[in-house]
């Protein structure tokens, strides 16, 4: 733990980066994957487990947070960490997304953005001095400027009118945010597939000067081509010595590419979303324990990773479960899942220290494509 937020850059194979993002609330290795804990829970899982599996950093949401149970009364509660007992670092969003995404009759001003509830209608306003407001009351490690995301497909011109808007967020959430020692503040790159909309955001946020910078406005549609092409058109202009946080992504694929080519940090809700659903990810692929193919089959979720939720129910108890829709099947798939993606987070640490990257990543890839071996 530490009163100057930092991140040490290690080692560098190709692209791929391993460092370590210095923070009040402790270290984060990177590459990093950080579990969604959506209002203050990563969902079906306890706090030990998430943990235990790997993780040094998890998320939370400022729009459900500031909504239930309110941004006040957690700071009066001790604040997020407190509540959640998760000991390290926690990042928190803005809001915009979900403002964007789920809120009703929102309307869009140079001030910020009104928008209605979508859990009773009622009415709220998010700026981006409120959103630094709210974080720093849930008392979270890393803030994300407020912005705004276009869904996809957009026009170009949507792009650049929230490209700019967003440069110009940046720059009062940067001053709200203020000087906070051993936190710090993300700036968040926009500009749609437009490659040279991403370099102007980029430029303009590393002139205002952040303590890291996120790849925004992907993972809506776009397609993974397109997602992969845009953080090559964006990285360059990011700086070596700063994290680089790709927003909501993704699938395991997602992961490996991305830090192919330059990506440190990482968040999704698919492993526990997934998980709640009977879809397990493991080293040799996607499994949907609903099929029928499981109903006994007496082999773990994984043979290869000695963690508890891979390795001590049998596929075919899980498929019982899933089938019977038990909480208790949510919970371990979720659990496995968070298990696995952290199992590869650590896979391409130690790859990248060992100038192994690439070997790594056409490995277990081809894992993936193999599929799981018969019984």
């Amino acid at each position: 733990m530490t009163d100057t937020f930092s991140f040490t850059l290690h080692k560098q194979d190709g692209l791929a980066r391993r460092g370590t993002v210095h923070t009040l609330h402790g270290d984060i290795r990177t590459p990093a994957f950080m579990p969604v804990g959506t209002a203050g829970t990563v969902k079906a899982l306890y706090m030990d487990q998430v943990r235990d599996a790997g993780a040094d950093i998890i998320l939370g949401n400022v729009y459900h947070l500031m909504l239930r149970p309110g941004a006040e009364r957690v700071a009066r509660l001790g604040g997020l960490h407190k509540m959640s007992r998760w000991k390290g670092p926690i990042l928190t969003d803005s809001g915009g997304f979900q403002v964007m995404s789920l809120a009703q009759l929102r309307k869009l001003t140079e001030d910020g953005v009104t928008f209605q509830s979508h859990i009773d209608g009622s009415k709220h306003f998010l700026s981006p001095e409120r959103s630094m407001e709210i974080q720093r009351l849930l008392g979270s490690t890393i803030h994300m400027q407020l912005d705004e995301c276009v869904a996809f497909p957009h026009t170009p011109e949507d792009a650049e009118r929230a490209m700019k808007l967003s440069l110009r967020w940046a720059e009062r959430s940067r001053v709200a945010f203020g000087e906070q020692p051993g936190r710090g503040c993300f700036g968040i790159v926009q500009g749609g597939a437009d490659a040279e909309l991403r370099e102007q955001s980029a430029r303009g946020l590393v002139d205002i000067g952040f303590h890291g910078y996120a790849i925004g406005g992907l993972a809506v549609g776009e397609g993974q081509e397109i997602m992969l092409s845009t953080i090559e058109a964006t990285q360059p202009y990011l700086p070596l010595d700063k994290p680089r946080y790709l927003m909501g992504v993704g699938t395991p694929l997602d992961l490996l590419e991305s830090v192919a080519r330059g990506v440190d940090m990482f968040d999704c809700v698919m492993p526990t979303r997934s998980g709640r659903h009977g879809q397990a990810f493991t080293s040799t692929g996607k499994m949907n324990l609903r099929n029928a193919k499981f109903a006994e089959d007496e082999r773990p979720l994984d043979e290869t990773i000695d963690h508890p939720a891979l390795r001590d129910y049998s596929r075919a108890y899980l498929h019982h479960l899933v089938r019977a829709g038990e909480i208790l099947g949510m919970m371990i798939v979720s659990w496995a899942n968070i298990a696995y993606y952290q199992h590869l987070m650590a896979g391409m640490r130690d790859a990248i220290d060992r100038d192994r990257f690439e070997t790594f990543r056409s490995d277990t890839r081809a894992k993936w494509d193999a599929g799981e071996p018969p019984a």
